[in-house]
């Protein structure tokens, strides 16, 4: 018990070097935030080492939502793009050849088989949302999108392509393959939304019911997928094999527990 807290006491100043070397400005909120958590942590159990678990999740939790919370006050404080004298607004499927991409589809499209490729959004949003674009597999989030949903984006696209493998992005965020909540949790992880990884299951009863404005998860006992400003991610098998990855058309969403991070 003794050792446990101990090893308590030592990641506590550890993790708090990053908050502590903040500009001074920010540093005795962070502290003062810290201070909490570590109480919250300690007081949430009488088990040292589940209180160290419990303050690992809060303390990945914060520095994520930190990120994000300073790269809301940069895009905040940024002058705003001069307009274009004439700016047309046009569908993107009639956008001229970019890059290579799936579009999601079962079986490539004449136009890529020809090696035209295009960007691609779908074409309904929720309201008050914006839809992202797929760009050569990637996920181009709208300029609009809140950060939190931009991190989910960027995270997302950092593992596309990866390998389906069963139980992948669980004992660890970072894998060589992922599977279908594995690949959910590491885009929520990019948003600051998780501070570990969850399975299909408890992905059931995460955030709030229903769908969201900006992201949303269904899940059930076998499968686990989410759509995340207009575009889905999921593992399911398309013209590139099977493994996380962006696609166009939504899939089926009877049988599944609809939830959303609230807010979002």
């Amino acid at each position: 018990m003794r050792r446990a807290l101990g090893t308590l006491i030592c990641a506590v100043a550890l993790l708090a070097l990053p908050l502590c070397t903040r500009a001074p400005a920010t540093a005795p909120h962070g502290l003062d935030v810290l201070g909490h958590t570590v109480l919250a942590a300690i007081a949430s159990t009488t088990n040292a080492d589940d209180a160290l678990n419990r303050l690992g999740d809060s303390l990945v939790l914060m520095e994520a939502r930190s990120r994000i919370a300073e790269a809301e006050a940069k895009a905040a404080s940024a002058s705003p793009p001069k307009p274009a004298e004439s700016e047309a607004v046009s569908d993107p499927a009639t956008m001229p050849a970019a890059s290579a991409g799936s579009n999601g589809s079962i079986s490539p499209s004449a136009a890529a088989k020809g090696g035209q490729i295009f960007a691609h959004s779908r074409a309904a949003s929720a309201p008050g949302s914006s839809n992202a674009i797929l760009l050569t597999g990637i996920a181009l989030a709208p300029p609009d999108a809140p950060e939190a949903v931009k991190g989910a984006i960027n995270n997302a696209n950092e593992i596309v392509g990866r390998p389906y493998v069963w139980g992948g992005g669980h004992g660890s965020f970072y894998s060589n393959g992922y599977d279908c909540s594995g690949a959910v949790s590491f885009a929520l992880f990019g948003g600051g939304l998780i501070p570990e990884p969850l399975a299909s299951v408890p992905l059931e009863s995460w955030g709030a019911p229903g769908p969201g404005r900006w992201i949303t998860v269904y899940a059930n006992a076998e499968h686990a997928f989410a759509e995340i400003a207009g575009l889905r991610w999921d593992t399911v098998g398309d013209a590139q094999g099977t493994g996380p990855r962006w696609h166009l058309a939504p899939n089926s969403h009877a049988g599944f527990v609809v939830r959303h991070p609230p807010g979002l």
